[in-house]
């Protein structure tokens, strides 16, 4: 994992010499290490990481229409508004993340946007969001380390709810939207020898 930041961190670089804030978006299918590569990123750069978990559907969005939508599985419109529209104007703002586990938001996070700000997580280059992005990531993984990694994070009863609800939409949005093939990097991370 850590050549694949070195590559990454090489990049950012790069698009400093043009821009004087670089917004990373790092999206791929679950369990290919989308949280951990940011984790890894955020501590070389000391910059702040905005995760896609924390902008998930309410209750009262999660119609059949809106999941049968391709990258609809996350509130893209709130993710807009409350983060990447400031993000792009360099102004300080704040979020309420939304945890699934109590269904509720959390307390407000403030961020004041430095020279890189980092997005992890699934449905981050959706077609609605691409644009706001200086440099988009992809990473992906094989179904069996998938699975593998799935099961050592989260038990049998998680892997079970990721096989049957999460990765379908997951896969529908990746089948849908040419997401791997817009990103500028593309990694596999199947033999990347890490184990979430």
């Amino acid at each position: 994992m850590r050549e694949i930041a070195e590559i990454i961190l090489k990049k950012i670089q790069t698009i400093q010499m043009e821009r004087e804030r670089v917004l990373v978006a790092i999206d791929g299918r679950c369990g290919s290490g989308k949280t951990t590569l940011a984790a890894l990123l955020q501590d070389e750069l000391s910059c702040e990481l905005i995760h896609m978990d924390d902008f998930y559907l309410r209750p009262e969005q999660r119609t059949a229409q809106r999941l049968a939508e391709p990258g609809g599985n996350v509130d893209y419109e709130r993710f807009l508004a409350e983060v990447l529209q400031p993000l792009r104007a360099g102004q300080p703002f704040c979020y309420r993340p939304f945890d699934c586990s109590v269904w509720d938001f959390k307390e407000a996070i403030a961020v004041t946007p430095g020279a890189v700000t980092l997005v992890d997580g699934s449905y981050s280059c959706t077609p609605k969001l691409y644009t706001c992005y200086d440099l988009r990531i992809f990473l992906t993984l094989d179904q069996e380390e998938q699975s593998r990694r799935i099961l050592l994070r989260g038990g049998a009863e998680k892997a079970a709810q990721f096989r049957e609800r999460w990765i379908p939409l997951e896969e529908l949005y990746f089948s849908s939207v040419p997401v791997a093939e817009r990103c500028e990097l593309y990694f596999d991370t199947t033999d990347a020898g890490f184990p979430l």
